[in-house]
């Protein structure tokens, strides 16, 4: 499946995995959002927006590279996000958002500048041109339900460096997601259409009406927890960086681990991304 990714406003859930924001050191960033529940995610936010002014106008998607950012400050670091991306058609009432109805999903690297002072998540989000990580491999989704086609998958994610591979981020369940499935959906048709502009967060109704309510979306689900090693190692480059969204019930970690490596090993029902640091 191929989608004009140039042409799709482009979200990510932010806190989806339990302890993934005190990792990050981000858990700081929305000590003013309040949440129903304790482990609802803080909020939704855009890091592309076609035809965009604004740096999130820029097309930050690549399934290849990770450009490194020109000016990272001395304090400044840059770290893999391994996620679940979703493609979903949108249905709209009175410029509402009232239903999304799934397409397909892959894997992502919502790969992050971990700054101080950024006002909005999306400062630390999109840099310009390769800043994020996409695979080509989308799988069909037709039920975004238990009993759909994401009940068995895997999100694993692995650093290489000097030939060296190490497991980046904790393998996780797609269901260990803190809102997952029809939970998940109905808490993002209403932040679509009620977040406020506050904190780090936007006002996600504006960049619907900027972007003259598309028909198509993508939203990456939130990031995995970090390995020891994920957590206190950051991105240089040189570094390949994977993220696999593989089905725990037809591929073992440890194939997946080796297809990092570059074995030639065939991985069953799996997106896979694979890019390097320039």
């Amino acid at each position: 499946m191929t989608f004009d990714l140039k042409n799709t406003l482009c979200f990510g859930v932010a806190g989806n995995f339990a302890g993934h924001l005190e990792q990050a050191q981000e858990n700081s960033d929305f000590v003013e959002i309040q949440t129903d529940a304790v482990n609802e995610p803080k909020g939704l936010f855009p890091y592309y927006q076609p035809g965009s002014l604004s740096f999130k106008g820029a097309f930050p998607l690549s399934s290849s590279t990770i450009d490194y950012p020109k000016e990272m400050t001395k304090n400044a670091h840059l770290q893999l996000e391994a996620e679940a991306a979703i493609v979903f058609e949108v249905v709209y009432h009175d410029n509402l958002v009232t239903d999304l109805i799934p397409k397909a999903f892959t894997a992502f690297n919502d790969c992050s500048i971990r700054k101080e002072g950024a006002k909005k998540i999306s400062e630390k989000k999109n840099w310009g041109a390769n800043s994020k990580g996409v695979s080509d491999d989308f799988l069909p989704l037709t039920n975004f339900e238990k009993g759909g086609e994401m009940d068995t998958f895997h999100i694993a994610s692995f650093l290489k460096r000097e030939n060296v591979l190490h497991s980046y981020g904790l393998d996780s369940p797609v269901l260990t997601y803190s809102y997952f499935y029809g939970q998940l959906k109905t808490w993002m048709i209403d932040k679509f259409n009620h977040q406020q502009d506050q904190g780090p967060l936007e006002s996600l109704a504006d960049i619907f009406k900027q972007a003259d309510y598309p028909k198509q979306i993508m939203v990456s689900l939130g990031a995995t927890s970090y390995t020891d090693f994920g957590e206190h190692v950051f991105l240089q480059p040189g570094d390949e960086v994977s993220v696999y969204l593989y089905d725990a019930s037809q591929n073992t970690v440890e194939h997946v681990a080796e297809h990092a490596l570059g074995q030639d090993v065939e991985l069953k029902n799996t997106s896979a991304l694979n890019q390097v640091v320039i």
